[in-house]
């Protein structure tokens, strides 16, 4: 395919690349003023999938190549060289149209520890607000909820015995409650929140591209796939892109935000050149802008999944007797409440793996279901999962391009357990979980532990079953870092290093990763870059 110069799409003011979590944020923020043009590309198509608006419909939507890119990560050594599969949405929304609706924001911690690496802007203080203007919290306003933004935020519309049991099991053996872990401390066991609004999915798409896709300044195109960007010299001029078999270009005359995500923002820069230039040609790619901390400091939570057979009822009963599934989708339809509004999980706790901590390290998923992977069907017996992972992780990984062709997936290197401080706290999380199912509350309904099983005992066999049963929650982050260190890819203000009119809004930026889901983060992440470009636009 060549380019044909008579094919320019083109000039606006702002190109956004992705209409993700972040990328939809973007789009409306900067088409408030009417005198703005701003282009919005995105590789996937509509969000008319009607699981994507159906809480549960994750199942569906997970590893279907028309909603999800399907990215598989190389064999990692660590967790016994197996390759897990990474979702991301390939679909407006990004991966906000196919998550588990948790809306979790991090500990206040985390911003401070960005701002005290030298972030000027990103301490807890200064990105609450941002937090605020995006969410309309159900629950109402207060010093750490905003009820004007466009994102629904509410309770879950699905309580279970054995979710209610997990609960109390957690108070006794001293983890505290905790009704709004978003709010002033992170620490205790709660109910999860999730981005929905009576029983529908909320969505970055919805909440925020929806509304500003009737404004005449923005154009959205879908099925639009980014190859490179357009420099000239140390300027960011505008984007090579594909569409409906064409190769296309479009013109930006102020700046170019990429919001494609962890792995896509890092191999769109690669393939334009940027990045680290042994690499570049070793691939084939010309470098024209040294950057080497492009695709490094990969980071993500990995989960270890505990599975427990129960004598209480589960949603695996409910899922596997024709007449119960009838009845849910009759229930749903009619009020939009029981199992279809299910979140990825009910129950979050976040807790230390052992004493001596002064914040959590660890953070617990707890479904009143089983499966060994979403999409594959619940498990034949009653059951629940206790998925528990490390919040901050030192393991790091890599994004890097295995050739300049824009088509071809990234080689993605987790790495996971690769660090000494994560081999600890795998094996003290699963003890906690144990010390969780042996509590009073528990402990009488539980009938075996069906994953990883009894037989695991020492710490080296706890070792072991983290590296054989863990998978990844899908919260891949920090490969184009924020910093000023000779590894970070952008500055305080999103501005990619030694480039004009290039900056990145996306989860790939964070330096290191929240603690928690990354979600309600990639679009706070939006918000405030939409306001510093303002900012910066009546500065010129």
């Amino acid at each position: 395919m060549s380019l044909d110069k008579d094919k320019v799409f083109g000039e606006f003011d702002y190109i956004v690349v992705g209409a993700g979590s972040a990328g939809c944020v973007l789009a409306n923020r900067l088409t408030e003023d009417p005198q703005v043009s701003v282009l919005l590309l995105e590789a996937g198509g509509r969000d008319w999938n009607p699981w994507i608006h159906i809480p549960v419909g994750y199942f569906k939507t997970m590893h279907n190549p028309s909603t999800d890119w399907c990215y598989v990560t190389d064999p990692d050594q660590g967790i016994d060289g197996r390759q897990l599969q990474w979702p991301r949405g390939k679909v407006l929304g990004g991966s906000s149209s196919l998550n588990g609706l948790l809306y979790i924001r991090g500990q206040h911690q985390d911003y401070d520890g960005w701002a005290a690496m030298g972030n000027e802007g990103w301490s807890y203080e200064e990105v609450l607000p941002y937090f605020k203007k995006s969410e309309c919290q159900s629950r109402g306003a207060d010093a750490y909820h905003g009820v004007d933004g466009p994102l629904k935020v509410s309770d879950l519309r699905l309580r279970r015995e054995i979710a209610d049991r997990f609960v109390k099991a957690a108070q006794q053996i001293g983890i505290p409650a905790n009704p709004d872990v978003n709010g002033e401390t992170q620490e205790g066991v709660s109910y999860f929140q999730q981005t929905a609004y009576k029983g529908l999915r909320c969505s970055s798409a919805k909440a925020f591209l929806r509304p500003a896709l009737k404004r005449p300044n923005l154009t959205l195109l879908t099925r639009a796939h980014t190859r490179r960007i357009l420099l000239e010299g140390k300027q960011a001029t505008g984007i090579e892109f594909e569409h409906k078999g064409k190769r296309l270009q479009a013109k930006a005359r102020h700046e170019i935000v990429l919001s494609a995500g962890a792995i896509g923002s890092p191999q769109i820069l690669q393939c334009s050149g940027v990045g680290e230039p042994e690499h570049l040609k070793s691939v084939g790619v010309d470098c024209l802008h040294p950057l080497p901390g492009v695709g490094e400091n990969l980071q993500d939570h990995l989960q270890i999944r505990l599975v427990f057979k129960t004598s209480c009822k589960t949603l695996n009963d409910e899922v596997n007797n024709p007449l119960k599934k009838l009845g849910v989708g009759i229930q749903y339809a009619f009020s939009r409440t029981g199992p279809l509004t299910l979140a990825a999980s009910q129950v979050c706790i976040f807790t230390q793996s052992r004493d001596g901590l002064d914040r959590p390290d660890i953070q617990f998923h707890m479904q009143p279901l089983s499966a060994d992977k979403p999409g594959e069907g619940v498990h034949p017996f009653s059951a629940f999962t206790a998925s528990v992972c490390q919040l901050r992780p030192h393991s790091r990984g890599t994004i890097k391009i295995r050739s300049a062709d824009p088509h071809e997936y990234p080689s993605i290197q987790a790495n996971y357990l690769s660090a000494e401080e994560d081999l600890r706290v795998a094996v003290n999380a699963i003890k906690v979980a144990r010390r969780i199912a042996e509590a009073d509350a528990l402990k009488p309904v539980i009938l075996d532990e069906h994953v990883p099983g009894r037989q695991y005992q020492t710490d080296e066999q706890l070792l072991d079953a983290a590296r054989r049963f863990s998978q990844t929650i899908y919260h891949p982050t920090s490969t184009c870092k924020m910093g000023s260190d000779e590894m970070a890819v952008v500055d305080s203000r999103l501005r990619v290093h030694g480039i004009k009119g290039l900056r990145v809004a996306d989860a790939s930026i964070m330096p290191l990763i929240v603690s928690g889901n990354t979600n309600a983060p990639s679009i706070m992440i939006g918000e405030k870059c939409a306001d510093m470009i303002k900012q910066d636009r009546v500065h010129d």
